[in-house]
């Protein structure tokens, strides 16, 4: 049991530095530990993971908010809607979690489009933004792009528990056209809110193990504080490198177990 619990509270450690580094929720390392290394289920794994996510989120987010990185002001379209979306698709949580084959498989694809994201952040140079001062603090874009985003952004948290800073960072960054620290400290917060309504929602459906959530929870929210102080001084590019080809071989466990799954 207390193993169980050391290597619970790095993993949450390592999920939260991730997280508050490249702003995902870190349920790319939290999900294969839960899954395959403690032994859970599909759906209880799902469960379990994004509790830990709003925590990793809710760390990294606060902290980067005191960095001055999220604009709160023009993030509650995005949030709003995101909060809905995660809500709406939580309800289908209860059917996908008897399809184990497909969740794992669903899982695998996540994190697989994440893999390559950050792959193909990694090409170009990835220390603070370049851009001008006074870009720092806004974020452009109109309401209904706002919402669309958001909207997106919740589908893959109420389905699988993961994933949304997949869909939030570049989306912020590309086609809001923020800066990358605004874009990253947005998509925590953001995130943040997701990931609590797609928990709450799964605890009363009876996918979560508190018991295991306690120390990868405690580890997140200490890993998420420490991610967005070195995201404040740019992480490397072999850094995120190294993430995206370690990401890329665990989706390919998710996908193979749902391919092999009976």
């Amino acid at each position: 049991m207390t193993d169980t619990w050391i290597i619970l509270l790095i993993t949450g450690f390592s999920a939260g530095l991730l997280g508050g580094l490249l702003g995902i929720g870190g349920g790319v390392v939290l999900m294969p530990v839960l899954r395959f290394v403690v032994g859970l289920s599909p759906a209880m794994a799902a469960g379990t993971t994004v509790v830990a996510v709003f925590c990793t989120t809710l760390g990294g987010g606060a902290k980067h908010y005191r960095l001055g990185h999220v604009p709160l002001r023009d993030l509650w379209p995005v949030i709003i809607t995101g909060g809905l979306s995660t809500f709406f698709f939580s309800m289908l949580f209860l059917y996908l979690a008897q399809k184990e084959k497909w969740l794992d498989f669903g899982i695998g694809c996540v994190f697989m489009l994440l893999a390559l994201r950050i792959i193909w952040d990694s090409r170009r140079s990835v220390r603070p933004d370049s851009e001008s001062a006074s870009a720092v603090g806004i974020i452009q874009g109109s309401r209904a792009g706002k919402m669309i985003l958001g909207f997106l952004a919740g589908i893959l948290p109420g389905l699988f528990g993961i994933g949304t800073g997949a869909v939030l960072v570049p989306g912020f960054r590309y086609f809001l056209k923020s800066p990358v620290k605004i874009a990253i400290g947005s998509a925590l917060v953001c995130f943040c809110a997701n990931a609590l309504i797609s928990a709450v929602i799964k605890y009363t459906q009876g996918y979560v193990n508190p018991g295991l959530a306690l120390p990868v929870c405690l580890g997140c929210l200490i890993g998420s504080q420490l991610g967005a102080v070195v995201n404040n001084r740019a992480p490397s590019r072999l850094l995120m490198l190294l993430f995206g080809l370690i990401f890329l071989w665990v989706s390919t466990g998710f996908i193979l177990s749902g391919w092999n799954h009976k």
